[in-house]
């Protein structure tokens, strides 16, 4: 059955564009044209992956993203913004809510095919890993790969799925130093091209979730010119 992907734009031809080169690609494709009618199609068709407008009548992108990670059902689902607005500002929050990615009009449709593939395959990925214990444990994290979930202390802590992916690529090595771009293609599955923040957004968001103090870091440790590393010894 062919993967499905909900295109969400108030711009009835931008929805209509992205909907051809999808179907062309393979893809299923629902389309809606405000927020409230997306959430009505995540909660009942639960598509693959959401192509989300920034700025809609009804819930703009923002909202709709907000209420896709809070929810259980639909929090691991791939999250790509296409907004017209080009400010990194706008990208940041976007991230920071949650986005996996995100493209500025006007794009290339062939780049945002390009992008869900890489998306849906990382997703996949994660499904068939073998190689990697099944449960990743260092200091006070527990990160149970199979079940996509993680405790801090004992507690349950909610992650998107690339701050997941980018926390089990650390924890798979705890104390060695991993570059950005290798973290990049590890855990998003390629180089986010322009978009040379978005690494530390994401890292940042998972910092709020995982550290006593955030601005200090005790887990997630920069090192600045090269990447990050995690600390500690693994259990």
């Amino acid at each position: 059955m062919a993967q499905r992907i909900l295109v969400v734009d108030d711009d009835k031809s931008i929805v209509k564009v992205l909907a051809g080169y999808l179907q062309q690609a393979g893809y299923g494709v629902l389309g809606a044209h405000d927020g409230e009618t997306a959430l009505h199609l995540l909660r009942r068709e639960r598509p693959d992956m959401v192509i989300l407008d920034l700025m809609m009548p009804k819930r703009d992108g923002w909202e709709v993203t907000q209420i896709i990670r809070a929810d259980k059902e639909l929090a691991a689902m791939p999250i790509i913004m296409l907004t017209a607005r080009s400010e990194d500002t706008d990208k940041i929050v976007g991230l920071e809510l949650g986005a996996d990615d995100y493209v500025t009009k006007p794009f290339n449709a062939r780049e945002v095919v390009t992008r869900v593939k890489a998306l849906l395959r990382r997703q996949k990925l994660d499904h068939l890993q073998t190689t990697a214990p099944p449960i990743l444990v260092s200091d006070g994290l527990r990160l149970d790969v199979d079940h996509h979930t993680l405790t801090v202390n004992g507690r349950r802590v909610e992650l998107t799925r690339t701050e997941f992916n980018l926390l089990e690529v650390l924890l798979a090595s705890p104390g060695y130093t991993i570059t950005r771009d290798e973290l990049l293609e590890k855990a998003l599955g390629y180089a986010y091209e322009g978009l040379g923040r978005a690494l530390d957004t994401h890292i940042r968001n998972l910092r709020r979730k995982i550290e006593p103090d955030p601005d200090n870091p005790t887990y997630i440790q920069t090192v600045h010119g090269v990447g990050y590393r995690l600390a500690g010894e693994p259990a």
